[in-house]
């Protein structure tokens, strides 16, 4: 025999004993990317369910409204509203470069919920009569959400707008 015919017969062997070796790789690597068995279903749900009962989410709390919300819908940025919410009473007060002009003061009623919330205040309508750019209103509807904030209707020389604010 010559060393060409021990080369050429030893290739197929060899040949033959990587392709067995990929095979088995490739039919171990098949298995382990496999679908789980049903008897490892239960398990694996088990250990999830367990997690998530253990964390439990905070409930959302009720809004904190108190404090100052400057109108964000302005046309002039000199010249806007602002509530200021202390306590159980809101003040709207017409802002201007100079000036600080009662619109509105009366009574608050916080967030019971968490939420978009909604309330009707009731004026304190003998605090307003003396002020010239106040509201003449009994009443006067608030809305808070988180788009819009604090939110009221407001009417000046017949045009009426929705006032929307952020909290400062």
């Amino acid at each position: 025999m010559s060393d060409d015919n021990v080369r050429h017969e030893g290739r197929p062997i060899m040949k033959k004993a990587i392709a067995l070796l990929v095979a088995a790789m490739l039919l171990t690597g098949l298995s382990a990317c496999g679908g789980s068995t049903t008897a490892d279903a239960p398990a694996k749900s088990d250990g999830t369910s367990k997690t998530e009962t253990n964390k439990e989410e905070p409930k959302p709390q009720p809004a904190d409204l108190t404090g100052t919300w400057k109108q964000t819908n302005s046309n002039d940025p000199s010249s806007y509203m602002e509530a200021t919410i202390s306590g159980d009473t809101i003040e709207v007060n017409w802002i201007g470069t100079d000036t600080k002009s009662l619109y509105w003061k009366g009574t608050y009623q916080a967030p019971a919920a968490a939420g978009d919330w909604k309330w009707t205040s009731q004026g304190d309508t003998e605090t307003m009569a003396s002020a010239l750019l106040a509201s003449q209103d009994a009443t006067k509807d608030f809305t808070y959400s988180e788009a819009d904030g604090v939110s009221w209707e407001t009417t000046a020389l017949g045009t009426t707008i929705t006032v929307k604010t952020v909290k400062q």
